[in-house]
């Protein structure tokens, strides 16, 4: 029986995919380098940042810092945290969740006061009080290391608890700390990535999530 759900927020609970995009082309071109197309930047989506300009970018360490500086500077202080909405049916599985009883978090590689916000600004916090975001702490820098902050700090049982994401960094964190996942394919993974990943299950829609989790 999962009494603690943990939800990642990118890509999960929200599209943020126009502004995380948009903020990494704004970074890139104020760094001087060809900006890629916004549609070929998705992989940017959930992973923590410092190392997704390392992997897709071939930026150095001093480089992915100024990358992530400059890339704050769009999302943080132009807007594009708010270059998002929450995808349909969200809501209701939040909902019906709590109304069930269930302990609902945050486990997210986003930073603590960015995630605050979004969920703030689109009210999702109303459901889902306790939200535990990325920092650059090397104690919590990482989807596992998140979700082992979250278990650890907020008195979460593993063996009741199961973490709810869209990519593969979701599923392998949730392994990292002795707890199931659930994959979910209206983000940026595909059901391939999330299963070859473990996922225990995958679905396609926020009700079959929720009507999973309720059966116990």
């Amino acid at each position: 029986m999962y009494e603690t759900i943990l939800f990642d927020l990118d890509g999960t609970l929200t599209d943020s995919g126009l502004g995380i995009t948009k903020a990494v082309q704004y970074a890139l071109g104020q760094m001087g380098y060809d900006v890629p197309p916004r549609e070929s930047l998705f992989s940017f989506i959930g992973p923590p940042l410092h190392k997704s300009f390392q992997r897709h970018c071939g930026l150095d360490e001093a480089g992915a810092v100024e990358a992530v500086r400059q890339f704050r500077v769009y999302y943080n202080e132009m807007g594009g945290i708010l270059e998002n909405e929450v995808y349909p049916g969200i809501r209701e599985l939040l909902s019906d969740l709590k109304q069930a009883g269930k302990r609902l978090m945050i486990a997210t590689s986003k930073p603590q006061a960015a995630a605050e916000k979004v969920m703030h600004h689109f009210g999702l916090d109303e459901f889902v009080p306790e939200i535990i975001g990325g920092t650059d702490d090397p104690r919590r820098n990482t989807k596992g290391k998140v979700i082992a902050w979250a278990l650890r700090e907020y008195g979460v049982d593993p063996e009741t608890a199961v973490m709810v994401g869209d990519r593969e960094h979701d599923i392998q964190g949730a392994a990292e700390n002795g707890i199931p996942a659930i994959g979910i394919t209206w983000g940026y993974g595909d059901r391939a990535e999330l299963e070859a990943a473990g996922a225990k299950a995958v679905f396609d829609a926020p009700e079959e999530v929720a009507q999973y989790i309720l059966r116990g």
